[in-house]
């Protein structure tokens, strides 16, 4: 896929010096990674009486980019067919629509209302949304208010977690989640250290808030000196984390909506745990020494991450460097 960027003022330094020493467009779209029209724009729009000279090129690039903020933003049939062509041909996010309206063609629209455009022509029975990566499910908006499966109160984005939680550098950082039976029927919590990958599992009696909270502090309570912090996924079942985060003496974080990477090793646990309870099971009706015996399958295996140690050699080896 193709990206663009926008001409920044260190680029037009260099293309002011570069045109100075008679280069052609083709060897300075060449050299400074822009495409060939880019750079006519660019000498088109921000040129002078005197020609290109960079600081002039700043001051006019500001001055109409302040000029846009106020513009109404319009979808005019014109707009339309140009995102319904992008759309379809190369599938690119509204996300990405927007910044190349914005840097081809100087027009500011914001993700927001080209998703409005999708959802009125699908009511509409037209077929764009299709296009969409998500096609079919309802778009949230990243970071708002009430993004995710459910409203969490008081919840702590994943932003304000501490750097070293990233590093892996430390015993004590879980991610935590939650595996959902077929229809479901019964649901697995799951709490898995980053830096040892030792896991812990437990079946929930019911899927609450206050289920969750109870076999959160069951299980690591014991571990309490080792637990620093927990990130969660956004559902419902975690809206009581600041009772857990008390009990636990630890401080409690929620990923970003639709960003499963930002708890890897826990998405990642939950795979080798379906391997155990495949898609279509019903939690419901496992036992919980099943689920006992499958965590010390994973705690005993050796990990290529690990150096092929066990997560129970790696966390058990750490915890006694305290």
């Amino acid at each position: 896929m193709r990206t663009y960027r926008r001409i920044m003022y260190e680029d037009q330094c260099q293309l002011y010096a570069l045109r100075k020493a008679g280069k052609t467009q083709a060897e300075i779209s060449q050299a400074l990674g822009f495409s060939q029209g880019t750079v006519s724009r660019e000498l088109a729009r921000n040129a002078g009486r005197r020609g290109y000279r960079f600081q002039q090129a700043q001051r006019s690039a500001q001055a109409r980019q302040q000029q846009v903020r106020h513009q109404p933003r319009k979808l005019t049939s014109r707009v339309r067919r140009a995102l319904t062509r992008k759309l379809r041909a190369e599938r690119w996010s509204p996300e990405q629509l927007s910044f190349w309206l914005r840097n081809e063609r100087g027009l500011s629209l914001s993700p927001e209302w080209i998703y409005q455009m999708i959802w009125a022509n699908k009511r509409m029975g037209g077929d764009l949304w299709r296009f969409l990566r998500r096609r079919g499910k309802r778009y949230n908006r990243r970071g708002a208010q009430h993004a995710g499966r459910g409203v969490i109160p008081h919840r702590i984005d994943i932003a304000e977690r501490p750097a070293i939680v990233a590093a892996k550098s430390r015993l004590g950082d879980w991610e935590g989640d939650t595996l959902v039976g077929t229809r479901h029927q019964g649901r697995l919590l799951t709490h898995v250290e980053r830096k040892s990958l030792f896991t812990i599992i437990s079946k929930l009696s019911r899927p609450t808030a206050q289920a969750t909270h109870c076999a959160t502090v069951h299980r690591l309570k014991p571990l309490r000196q080792h637990v620093h912090t927990i990130t969660y996924d956004n559902g419902k079942e975690f809206a009581g984390h600041r009772n857990t985060a008390q009990c636990l003496h630890a401080h409690v974080f929620f990923a970003t909506p639709y960003h499963a990477w930002e708890r890897g090793v826990n998405e990642n646990t939950n795979g080798l745990i379906r391997d155990f309870f495949p898609k279509g099971t019903d939690f419901s009706t496992i036992h919980p020494a099943t689920v006992a015996k499958v965590e010390r399958l994973l705690n005993r295996r050796p990990r290529k991450s690990l150096g092929f140690q066990t997560p129970n050699e790696v966390f058990h080896a750490l915890a006694q460097r305290r």
